[in-house]
């Protein structure tokens, strides 16, 4: 997993009105928490931040926070957002130790071809897009595969299908559906024969 450093400024002002002054200056107001830490309010360049997390760990990604001096090595975490523009307004930073495990989230990929199911006009019905897993930050996956070439009609994917690499777990309930089938519109179609003239 590779590593970013990103500068942050621990003298920020509190406050709704200068977090605004903050973002029309092309930073973003944050907050550095975790175990034994006592929060630190900080504020980051927004243009570095987006450059930290856009590698292919993302959000996911291990960033060395460097606060006037002092360094964090941390994860972003709950990022909010500008309703109507999207943009970044906040984030938590959280200091992690990188020999322990931590929860992140991950996205889920499809792959193969669902063969059996395709040729019987049932279709493939993804119920997840992504996985919370506990892992040490060196250890989290860009993604999971999930493999559909086997899936047959009526069956589907589990949690606890799902092939995870070495020193990676599941965090929520595992026999929760990744993936399901059903019948698609020409499988629903029904039949009905002519009535019997009397």
């Amino acid at each position: 997993m590779s590593e970013n450093t990103l500068q942050a400024l621990t003298s920020r002002a509190h406050g709704s009105s200068n977090s605004r002054r903050l973002r029309l200056a092309g930073s973003i107001p944050g907050v550095i928490y975790g175990e034994g830490v006592t929060p630190v309010p900080v504020a980051v360049n927004a243009k570095a931040f987006r450059t930290a997390v856009s590698g292919e760990q993302g959000l996911n990604s291990l960033i060395t926070l460097d606060a006037d001096g002092t360094s964090y090595t941390v994860m972003a975490r709950e990022i909010q957002r500008h309703p109507v523009r999207g943009t970044v307004a906040h984030i938590d930073f959280q200091v992690v130790d990188p020999n322990r495990p931590v929860v992140a989230e991950v996205p889920l990929h499809l792959i193969g071809d669902a063969v059996e199911v395709r040729h019987a006009d049932w279709e493939v019905d993804q119920q997840m897009f992504s996985i919370e897993l506990r892992a040490r930050p060196d250890r989290i996956p860009n993604f999971i595969e999930v493999d559909i070439s086997g899936l047959s009609v009526g069956a589907a994917i589990r949690v606890s299908d799902l092939v995870l690499p070495e020193g990676v777990e599941a965090t929520g309930d595992v026999t929760v559906s990744v993936v399901a089938t059903h019948a698609g519109r020409a499988a629903k179609a029904v039949v009905v024969p002519d009535a019997p003239s009397e």
